[in-house]
């Protein structure tokens, strides 16, 4: 890690022709670096770049829902390179049940309708509130970024055994995390209650 593949992800990166984001009702892109089961359901997280604390927290998110939902199949994409993605991945806790791809040239975000962000989407004083938030509240901080952008969009979709789209979200901000249990819902499974939080200690409200 240096300080030049830090300054690197601040770069925009090379323009991509970015196709309609996929309305719900619609069958969802095809790609040959993608193949979606046709077995069971899929969720699909797209990423923002390893080593921001919003990525983290959503792919964490995605392995423990990856492992109460055996019934989905879970897939995260991202754009950074194959050997950070798999140092990233094994620094955040592992994949778990969920098969991670990477897509470096950024064309299976273009596919799915995932360009790039604004100024005000990625820095914006919401997200930097947010991304200080998520340190104090559960210690997930920006880690060194090897490689990927900071100014590419993410998202989540859900997809049935059919090939058929049920969820379609890009992601309004950096800060915006997948909303996973609208993305089960739409699939017809039912949602497990979430236990209740842990009581603050630290002032924070």
């Amino acid at each position: 890690m240096s300080l030049v593949q830090e300054w690197e992800s601040y770069k925009t990166p090379p323009a991509k022709e970015v196709s309609p984001v996929p309305e719900v009702g619609s069958p969802a892109p095809v790609h040959p670096n993608l193949t979606l089961p046709t077995d069971k359901p899929t969720i699909i997280v797209f990423l923002r770049h390893c080593g921001c604390p919003f990525a983290e927290k959503a792919f964490k998110n995605l392995t423990s829902f990856s492992t109460q939902y055996k019934e989905v199949h879970f897939i995260a994409v991202s754009h950074s390179s194959e050997e950070a993605t798999e140092r990233w991945v094994v620094q955040v806790g592992g994949n778990w049940e969920v098969q991670v791809v990477v897509d470096y040239e950024r064309e299976l975000y273009a596919r799915w309708g995932l360009g790039i962000g604004t100024t005000w989407q990625i820095m914006g004083p919401m997200s930097l509130y947010k991304t200080f938030r998520l340190g104090k509240d559960e210690n997930i901080w920006n880690r060194p970024t090897e490689s990927g952008n900071r100014w590419q969009n993410s998202g989540a979709f859900a997809i049935d055994q059919d090939g058929i789209v049920k969820y379609s979200r890009v992601a309004a901000s950096s800060s915006e995390l997948p909303d996973l249990e609208a993305a089960l819902t739409s699939l017809g499974v039912k949602v497990k209650p979430k236990p209740p939080p842990a009581p603050r200690t630290d002032g924070f409200l």
